[in-house]
């Protein structure tokens, strides 16, 4: 549950939602500073992923990161069913031609994921995967860090003495 904070944090209330979204861990400033050593910490951070993403869909480029969480998901399915629906699902979304959320890869990559697509593996999208975090790395994660967004979220944890954002 969020405490009252200051009129300038409560963008981040809404981006949390903090019911809805389940978060009952603390979001540090240390988490937070830890995002600007390197786009892997951001990444693989208990709330850097979602926070990234909330910045992302508010420049409208949030299909990369999405399709990045949605791959480290998928590796993790066990049942063939559920793996053949969920990669039918990620190939319409994704990366067929004109899919709502096209990614920018290369033709080859998607030529091997539309061949596999059929009999789909645990590795299928893992090339497609690497493109996008390239693409991530070079490009979304250093405007994150100079975002304003992210700096406000700095700034908030640091004026609040290092409390947490959540309870």
């Amino acid at each position: 549950m969020f405490r009252r904070m200051s009129s300038n944090t409560c963008w981040l209330c809404k981006i949390f939602r903090a019911e809805e979204n389940g978060i009952s861990s603390k979001l540090s400033l240390e988490e937070v500073l830890q995002w600007s050593q390197s786009f892997e910490k951001l990444v693989t951070s208990k709330y850097g992923p979602m926070i990234c993403k909330a910045y992302l869909k508010t420049e409208h480029s949030n299909e990369n990161i999405e399709f990045w969480l949605a791959c480290e998901a998928y590796k993790k399915i066990t049942s063939q069913r559920k793996r053949i629906f969920v990669a039918r699902k990620l190939f319409t979304s994704y990366i067929q031609p004109q899919a709502p959320n096209e990614l920018n890869i290369d033709s080859p990559v998607r030529k091997a994921i539309i061949k596999n697509i059929q009999e789909p593996t645990q590795s299928c999208f893992d090339e497609a995967q690497k493109i996008i975090y390239m693409h991530m790395e070079r490009d979304s994660y250093p405007r994150f860090l100079e975002s304003k967004f992210y700096q406000k979220l700095k700034q908030s944890l640091q004026s609040n003495g290092n409390n947490s954002m959540v309870n």
